[in-house]
């Protein structure tokens, strides 16, 4: 089972990393396209037209997706900020409960908000839900993206909640210490 979470959070940080340079790639051709339009106009005084139709948009949905799809994976390689002030200063068994209380706390939020994205793309099938770009895009397949980066979160938070209550050090201490998942 740990073998299939880890290369759960890997896989949606690597889809993450995917995302980033889809970006980049639409940026290149959107610079690139208008580099060529500059020409075009000096030599022959018009404008072939190279657009990426929707670039903006576009991105904005990659870039939707890249954030919450890499949610897990960096909360598992101790990338979020978190206040550790209050918790560096507790040991033994109060620090246990209390990171077992933030790691619950945790929970409860992103499974609310899973719960009400996952609602949020049920609705956009429903009523058909398009982008109101040049490319009408239905908005269920970046909101899915959204979706499933939180449901992978969701369960990075279990994983972690079930090692803590197991007695185990949770993922993010592992990556302090320079100690892989176990």
């Amino acid at each position: 089972m740990r073998t299939i979470l880890d290369t759960l959070y890997r896989l949606s940080g690597v889809a993450a990393a995917l995302c980033l340079v889809a970006i980049c790639l639409i940026v290149v051709a959107q610079v690139g396209g208008r580099i060529i339009d500059g020409i075009a106009t000096m030599i022959t005084g018009e404008r072939i037209g190279l657009i990426v139709p929707s670039a903006a948009e576009f991105s904005g949905f990659f870039l939707a997706a890249a954030s919450f799809l890499a949610l897990a994976y960096t909360f598992r390689a101790d990338g979020h900020i978190r206040v550790s002030l209050l918790i560096t200063r507790i040991g033994g068994r109060p620090r246990h409960w209390f990171e077992v209380w933030c790691l619950a706390f945790a929970i409860v939020l992103a499974g609310f908000f899973t719960w009400n994205t996952i609602l949020l793309v049920a609705d956009s099938i429903e009523y058909g839900e398009v982008s109101y770009g040049m490319i009408p895009v239905p908005l269920w397949i970046p909101q899915s993206f959204m979706a499933f980066g939180l449901i992978v979160l969701t369960v990075a938070l279990v994983d972690d909640m079930v090692r803590v209550l197991r007695g185990k050090k949770p993922s993010y201490e592992n990556v302090e210490e320079g100690l892989l998942s176990e």
